[in-house]
């Protein structure tokens, strides 16, 4: 089994930033398995969404609500995805989730974090 670790969480002011870190640890023979690394966020009372994938070729997709203000990037050496997140609103305040894994399916990979808060104030 893969274990993801969610960081860098927290409170910031509308039109700040934060930068969300993950990483992935288990057997080398698991984590060799980790194919493609997503973000997703699930407010109270909404669907878990996803916000950014980054493949085993570094393609990158986006939701809508983020393109231009987030950004997705991994090293696969150190099995770690981050999430820049820049000109941050209120309607991003969310439980934040990395998920990763060997198959993408539609509700995403196939493991998952515990997630982390991120909280914009107005």
């Amino acid at each position: 089994q893969v274990q993801l670790v969610e960081s860098g969480g927290g409170l910031v002011q509308a039109g700040g930033s934060l930068r969300l870190s993950c990483v992935a640890s288990g057997a080398a023979s698991e984590t060799a398995r980790l194919n493609g690394m997503a973000w997703f966020r699930q407010a109270p009372g909404n669907q878990r969404t996803m916000v950014a994938r980054i493949t085993h070729a570094f393609t990158t997709s986006y939701g809508d609500s983020v393109k231009g203000r987030f950004t997705i990037s991994r090293d696969k050496s150190k099995n770690m995805v981050w999430l820049q997140m820049d000109n941050l609103e209120p309607d991003d305040t969310a439980v934040y989730y990395c998920n990763g894994g060997p198959t993408w399916r539609s509700r995403g990979y196939d493991w998952w974090g515990q997630g982390t808060q991120v909280t914009v104030s107005s």
